[in-house]
């Protein structure tokens, strides 16, 4: 399975941005995914996970309400809409793929939880 996230940028302030990832080498449906998003010198942080059918999805406080987490299966695609950015959003953001199996809804922010990782797309926020 290979993910490949894009879409990243340099973008001012307030403005939205659209980041995709296109697994590869396996269907989408049987994966919950997620994205992550790493600053240097800090951990890697979830941001948002979306179960395998779309029924849930799940967000951190800190993006709650600007960041929309969405996915076509039939296009094996994910998306991450960010609106309102904030200097504080930048970092490198992954998109990560857990197969099924353990409840998801306890788990979805835990890094290894997640079975496969794209190369990320650097985000970066000018003020």
């Amino acid at each position: 399975v290979q993910l490949q996230a894009s879409g990243g940028g340099l973008v001012q302030a307030g403005t939205s941005l659209r980041l995709s990832c296109v697994v590869s080498g396996q269907t989408l449906s049987i994966y919950h995914m997620g994205w992550f998003r790493q600053t240097p010198g800090k951990e890697r942080e979830a941001v948002a996970g979306i179960t395998w059918n779309s029924d849930r999805q799940y967000y951190s406080d800190s993006v709650k309400g600007r960041f929309i987490i969405s996915r076509d299966n039939k296009k094996n695609t994910l998306v991450l809409q960010i609106k309102s950015l904030e200097p504080e959003d930048t970092a490198v953001y992954y998109c990560a793929a857990a197969r099924l199996g353990s409840p998801y809804r306890d788990e979805w922010s835990l890094e290894n939880r997640y079975n496969y990782w794209g190369q990320g797309t650097q985000v970066t926020v000018s003020s």
